[in-house]
Protein backbone atom coordinates (compact mmCIF):
# COMPACT_ATOMS: atom_id res chain seq x y z
CA UNK A 1 0.00 0.00 0.00
CA UNK A 2 0.98 3.87 -0.24
CA UNK A 3 3.60 4.74 2.55
CA UNK A 4 1.56 7.20 5.04
CA UNK A 5 3.21 8.98 8.16
CA UNK A 6 1.83 8.37 11.37
CA UNK A 7 0.18 11.53 13.22
CA UNK A 8 3.58 12.29 15.53
CA UNK A 9 5.75 12.17 12.49
CA UNK A 10 3.51 14.23 10.44
CA UNK A 11 3.28 16.96 13.42
CA UNK A 12 6.71 17.31 13.72
CA UNK A 13 7.08 17.51 9.93
CA UNK A 14 4.39 20.43 9.54
CA UNK A 15 6.03 22.02 12.28
CA UNK A 16 9.39 21.86 10.94
CA UNK A 17 8.31 23.17 7.71
CA UNK A 18 6.42 26.60 9.88
CA UNK A 19 10.31 26.82 11.71
CA UNK A 20 12.26 26.62 8.88
CA UNK A 21 9.84 29.11 6.67
CA UNK A 22 9.95 31.46 9.69
CA UNK A 23 13.85 31.14 9.80
CA UNK A 24 14.09 32.03 6.31
CA UNK A 25 12.19 35.35 6.94
CA UNK A 26 13.87 36.21 9.79
CA UNK A 27 17.47 35.62 8.36
CA UNK A 28 16.66 37.49 5.67
CA UNK A 29 14.82 40.47 6.73
CA UNK A 30 15.82 41.46 10.39
CA UNK A 31 19.23 42.01 9.13
CA UNK A 32 17.70 44.87 6.40
CA UNK A 33 15.41 46.08 9.04
CA UNK A 34 18.01 47.04 11.53
CA UNK A 35 20.39 48.78 8.74
CA UNK A 36 17.68 50.36 7.99
CA UNK A 37 16.80 51.66 11.56
CA UNK A 38 20.12 52.44 11.80
CA UNK A 39 20.51 54.53 8.82
CA UNK A 40 17.14 56.18 9.81
CA UNK A 41 18.42 57.19 13.16
CA UNK A 42 21.50 58.72 11.37
CA UNK A 43 19.80 60.39 9.34
CA UNK A 44 20.87 64.37 8.90
CA UNK A 45 16.97 65.58 8.59
CA UNK A 46 18.78 69.00 7.37
CA UNK A 47 19.84 67.43 4.87
CA UNK A 48 16.07 66.21 3.66
CA UNK A 49 15.34 69.11 3.92
CA UNK A 50 18.31 70.27 1.65
CA UNK A 51 17.53 68.03 -0.86
CA UNK A 52 13.80 68.91 -1.39
CA UNK A 53 14.39 72.66 -1.06
CA UNK A 54 13.56 73.57 -4.67
CA UNK A 55 9.60 72.04 -4.37
CA UNK A 56 9.61 72.89 -0.75
CA UNK A 57 10.41 76.55 -1.61
CA UNK A 58 7.57 76.75 -4.33
CA UNK A 59 5.16 75.50 -1.58
CA UNK A 60 6.21 78.22 0.81
CA UNK A 61 5.32 80.65 -2.08
CA UNK A 62 2.26 79.32 -2.82
CA UNK A 63 1.44 79.06 0.84
CA UNK A 64 3.02 82.53 1.40
CA UNK A 65 0.79 84.26 -1.35
CA UNK A 66 -2.47 81.93 0.27
CA UNK A 67 -1.82 83.53 3.47
CA UNK A 68 -0.99 79.98 4.83
CA UNK A 69 2.50 80.26 6.29
CA UNK A 70 4.52 83.06 7.23
CA UNK A 71 8.60 83.63 8.41
CA UNK A 72 8.00 81.40 11.55
CA UNK A 73 5.86 78.78 10.00
CA UNK A 74 7.35 77.59 6.62
CA UNK A 75 6.80 74.56 4.94
CA UNK A 76 10.52 73.96 5.53
CA UNK A 77 10.44 74.10 9.13
CA UNK A 78 7.60 72.33 9.31
CA UNK A 79 8.63 69.18 7.34
CA UNK A 80 11.66 69.59 9.67
CA UNK A 81 10.27 69.62 12.31
CA UNK A 82 7.65 66.61 11.08
CA UNK A 83 10.88 64.81 10.23
CA UNK A 84 12.74 64.87 13.51
CA UNK A 85 9.13 64.36 15.49
CA UNK A 86 8.87 60.73 13.99
CA UNK A 87 12.33 59.59 13.17
CA UNK A 88 14.54 61.16 15.46
CA UNK A 89 16.91 59.05 17.52
CA UNK A 90 14.81 59.20 20.90
CA UNK A 91 11.62 58.94 19.37
CA UNK A 92 13.31 55.50 17.10
CA UNK A 93 14.39 54.51 20.75
CA UNK A 94 11.06 54.47 22.07
CA UNK A 95 9.78 52.63 19.40
CA UNK A 96 12.51 49.75 19.53
CA UNK A 97 11.75 49.40 23.02
CA UNK A 98 8.43 48.80 22.26
CA UNK A 99 8.89 46.30 19.73
CA UNK A 100 11.48 44.72 21.92
CA UNK A 101 8.80 43.95 24.74
CA UNK A 102 5.91 43.19 22.01
CA UNK A 103 8.54 40.96 20.83
CA UNK A 104 9.40 38.90 24.38
CA UNK A 105 5.13 38.65 24.67
CA UNK A 106 5.45 37.22 20.54
CA UNK A 107 8.23 34.63 21.54
CA UNK A 108 5.81 33.54 24.44
CA UNK A 109 2.75 33.61 21.96
CA UNK A 110 4.48 31.64 19.57
CA UNK A 111 5.87 28.62 21.91
CA UNK A 112 2.28 28.33 23.30
CA UNK A 113 0.91 28.32 19.99
CA UNK A 114 3.33 25.78 18.82
CA UNK A 115 2.66 23.78 21.71
CA UNK A 116 -0.78 24.09 21.09
CA UNK A 117 -0.70 22.68 17.46
CA UNK A 118 1.43 19.92 18.02
CA UNK A 119 -1.37 18.30 19.84
CA UNK A 120 -4.20 19.67 17.57
CA UNK A 121 -2.00 18.18 14.90
CA UNK A 122 -1.03 14.83 16.89
CA UNK A 123 -4.91 14.63 17.44
CA UNK A 124 -6.92 15.42 14.64
CA UNK A 125 -10.48 16.33 15.30
CA UNK A 126 -10.01 17.38 18.88
CA UNK A 127 -10.66 20.46 18.53
CA UNK A 128 -13.86 19.31 16.33
CA UNK A 129 -14.92 16.94 19.01
CA UNK A 130 -14.92 19.51 21.91
CA UNK A 131 -16.87 22.07 20.21
CA UNK A 132 -19.51 19.43 19.40
CA UNK A 133 -19.35 18.07 22.96
CA UNK A 134 -20.26 21.34 24.34
CA UNK A 135 -22.88 21.80 22.12
CA UNK A 136 -26.58 21.03 23.24
CA UNK A 137 -28.17 18.23 22.33
CA UNK A 138 -30.02 17.88 19.24
CA UNK A 139 -27.39 20.48 17.90
CA UNK A 140 -24.52 18.33 17.41
CA UNK A 141 -24.95 17.63 13.45
CA UNK A 142 -25.02 21.24 13.05
CA UNK A 143 -21.83 22.09 14.95
CA UNK A 144 -19.84 20.00 12.93
CA UNK A 145 -21.16 21.36 9.78
CA UNK A 146 -20.18 24.77 11.05
CA UNK A 147 -16.42 23.56 12.15
CA UNK A 148 -15.94 22.14 8.47
CA UNK A 149 -17.52 24.95 6.86
CA UNK A 150 -15.45 27.57 8.71
CA UNK A 151 -12.30 25.68 8.59
CA UNK A 152 -12.67 24.97 4.93
CA UNK A 153 -13.37 28.77 4.13
CA UNK A 154 -10.74 30.29 6.73
CA UNK A 155 -8.09 28.02 5.01
CA UNK A 156 -9.23 29.32 1.67
CA UNK A 157 -8.91 32.93 3.04
CA UNK A 158 -5.19 32.90 4.66
CA UNK A 159 -3.82 30.86 1.98
CA UNK A 160 -5.29 33.73 -0.15
CA UNK A 161 -3.52 35.84 1.91
CA UNK A 162 -0.50 34.13 1.72
CA UNK A 163 -0.17 34.08 -2.19
CA UNK A 164 -1.48 38.00 -2.06
CA UNK A 165 2.15 38.47 0.24
CA UNK A 166 3.75 36.66 -1.90
CA UNK A 167 2.80 37.69 -5.18
CA UNK A 168 3.08 41.55 -4.05
CA UNK A 169 6.49 41.46 -2.53
CA UNK A 170 7.51 39.92 -5.77
CA UNK A 171 5.80 42.46 -8.11
CA UNK A 172 7.15 45.19 -6.34
CA UNK A 173 10.36 44.02 -5.98
CA UNK A 174 11.28 43.26 -9.03
CA UNK A 175 9.48 46.75 -9.78
CA UNK A 176 11.85 48.76 -7.85
CA UNK A 177 15.04 46.72 -8.79
CA UNK A 178 14.47 47.23 -12.27
CA UNK A 179 14.70 50.99 -11.65
CA UNK A 180 17.37 50.38 -9.31
CA UNK A 181 15.63 51.71 -6.42
CA UNK A 182 17.87 50.83 -3.04
CA UNK A 183 16.25 48.90 -0.41
CA UNK A 184 13.94 47.06 -2.81
CA UNK A 185 13.28 44.06 -0.86
CA UNK A 186 12.39 45.75 2.51
CA UNK A 187 10.14 48.16 0.55
CA UNK A 188 8.43 45.07 -1.14
CA UNK A 189 8.41 43.13 2.03
CA UNK A 190 6.97 45.87 3.99
CA UNK A 191 4.63 46.95 1.67
CA UNK A 192 3.20 43.50 1.02
CA UNK A 193 2.40 43.04 4.75
CA UNK A 194 0.63 46.21 5.69
CA UNK A 195 -1.41 45.41 2.46
CA UNK A 196 -3.79 43.72 4.77
CA UNK A 197 -4.64 46.71 6.36
CA UNK A 198 -7.70 47.31 4.45
CA UNK A 199 -7.68 50.47 2.01
CA UNK A 200 -4.97 52.25 4.24
CA UNK A 201 -2.30 49.13 3.67
CA UNK A 202 -1.60 50.48 0.51
CA UNK A 203 -1.15 54.35 1.64
CA UNK A 204 1.33 53.52 4.19
CA UNK A 205 3.49 50.67 2.02
CA UNK A 206 3.71 53.76 -0.53
CA UNK A 207 4.81 56.24 1.87
CA UNK A 208 7.37 53.89 3.66
CA UNK A 209 8.73 53.30 0.05
CA UNK A 210 8.92 57.24 -0.99
CA UNK A 211 10.52 57.82 2.18
CA UNK A 212 13.27 55.42 2.20
CA UNK A 213 13.94 55.85 -1.27
CA UNK A 214 14.36 59.70 -0.23
CA UNK A 215 16.53 58.90 2.72
CA UNK A 216 18.80 56.72 0.62
CA UNK A 217 19.44 59.24 -2.20
CA UNK A 218 19.88 62.40 -0.86
CA UNK A 219 22.94 63.48 -3.40
CA UNK A 220 20.28 63.51 -6.05
CA UNK A 221 19.75 66.63 -7.60
CA UNK A 222 15.43 66.77 -6.73
CA UNK A 223 13.95 67.43 -10.63
CA UNK A 224 16.49 65.90 -12.74
CA UNK A 225 16.89 63.06 -10.66
CA UNK A 226 15.20 62.69 -7.62
CA UNK A 227 11.81 63.50 -8.70
CA UNK A 228 11.80 60.77 -11.76
CA UNK A 229 13.00 58.23 -9.16
CA UNK A 230 9.97 58.90 -6.78
CA UNK A 231 7.49 58.95 -9.43
CA UNK A 232 8.97 55.70 -11.06
CA UNK A 233 8.51 54.29 -7.23
CA UNK A 234 4.59 55.75 -7.10
CA UNK A 235 4.18 54.07 -10.84
CA UNK A 236 5.45 50.80 -9.12
CA UNK A 237 2.54 50.93 -5.97
CA UNK A 238 -0.14 52.20 -8.66
CA UNK A 239 0.63 49.09 -10.81
CA UNK A 240 0.42 46.92 -7.77
CA UNK A 241 -2.55 48.42 -6.40
CA UNK A 242 -3.64 47.41 -9.91
CA UNK A 243 -3.23 44.20 -9.33
CA UNK A 244 -4.61 43.80 -5.94
CA UNK A 245 -7.50 45.54 -7.03
CA UNK A 246 -8.40 43.49 -9.94
CA UNK A 247 -6.37 40.07 -9.67
CA UNK A 248 -5.87 39.18 -6.17
CA UNK A 249 -8.77 40.27 -3.85
CA UNK A 250 -11.61 39.16 -5.64
CA UNK A 251 -9.41 35.82 -5.95
CA UNK A 252 -9.27 36.01 -2.10
CA UNK A 253 -12.88 37.35 -1.59
CA UNK A 254 -14.73 36.23 -4.02
CA UNK A 255 -13.51 32.83 -4.13
CA UNK A 256 -12.63 32.13 -0.70
CA UNK A 257 -14.91 33.88 1.93
CA UNK A 258 -17.89 34.07 -0.95
CA UNK A 259 -18.72 37.46 0.11
CA UNK A 260 -19.86 40.46 -2.30
CA UNK A 261 -17.80 42.74 -2.47
CA UNK A 262 -20.62 45.74 -0.69
CA UNK A 263 -20.65 43.04 1.97
CA UNK A 264 -16.92 43.31 2.40
CA UNK A 265 -16.42 47.00 2.72
CA UNK A 266 -19.58 47.76 4.95
CA UNK A 267 -18.23 44.89 7.32
CA UNK A 268 -14.01 46.71 7.34
CA UNK A 269 -16.13 49.79 7.90
CA UNK A 270 -17.60 48.37 11.07
CA UNK A 271 -14.35 46.69 11.58
CA UNK A 272 -12.46 50.12 11.72
CA UNK A 273 -15.25 51.72 14.41
CA UNK A 274 -14.73 48.78 16.67
CA UNK A 275 -11.54 48.43 16.92
CA UNK A 276 -9.58 50.54 14.37
CA UNK A 277 -7.03 49.28 12.40
CA UNK A 278 -6.73 45.39 14.25
CA UNK A 279 -10.36 45.53 13.84
CA UNK A 280 -10.22 46.37 10.09
CA UNK A 281 -7.59 43.15 9.58
CA UNK A 282 -10.18 40.85 11.96
CA UNK A 283 -13.29 42.17 10.17
CA UNK A 284 -13.42 39.65 6.91
CA UNK A 285 -12.45 36.64 9.41
CA UNK A 286 -14.95 37.07 12.34
CA UNK A 287 -17.65 37.71 9.30
CA UNK A 288 -16.79 34.55 7.60
CA UNK A 289 -16.76 32.74 11.32
CA UNK A 290 -20.70 34.81 12.03
CA UNK A 291 -22.07 33.50 7.90
CA UNK A 292 -21.26 30.59 9.02
CA UNK A 293 -23.17 30.28 12.24
CA UNK A 294 -25.39 31.77 11.08
CA UNK A 295 -26.21 29.90 7.85
CA UNK A 296 -26.33 26.49 9.69
CA UNK A 297 -28.24 27.66 12.73
CA UNK A 298 -30.59 30.46 11.85
CA UNK A 299 -31.20 29.06 7.48
CA UNK A 300 -34.95 29.67 8.29
CA UNK A 301 -35.15 33.45 7.89
CA UNK A 302 -34.98 34.87 4.50
CA UNK A 303 -32.08 37.65 5.13
CA UNK A 304 -29.86 34.42 6.42
CA UNK A 305 -30.21 33.40 3.29
CA UNK A 306 -29.60 36.38 1.14
CA UNK A 307 -26.33 37.04 2.81
CA UNK A 308 -24.95 33.44 3.19
CA UNK A 309 -25.91 32.32 -0.09
CA UNK A 310 -22.69 30.54 -1.92
CA UNK A 311 -21.23 29.56 1.59
CA UNK A 312 -21.94 25.78 1.15
CA UNK A 313 -20.22 25.70 -2.25
CA UNK A 314 -17.38 24.02 -2.70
Amino acid sequence: GKFRLGRIPSAFLTLLVFFLVGGFLIATFVPLIVEQARNLAEVDYQSISQALAEPLDKLNDLLYRMGLANSENSADAQFQNALSDYFNPAALGNVFSSVIGIAGELVFAIFSIIFITFFFLKERGIFENFIVGVTPSGYEKQAGAAISSITRLLTRYFGGILIQITSITLFVFVGLSIFGVENALLIAFFAALVNVIPYLGPIIGAIFGVFITISSNLDLEFYTMMLPLILKVLAVFAAMQLMDNFLLQPFIFSNSVKAHPLEIFIVILMGAQLNGILGMILAIPTYTVLRVIARVFLSEFKIVKKLTGGIDDP
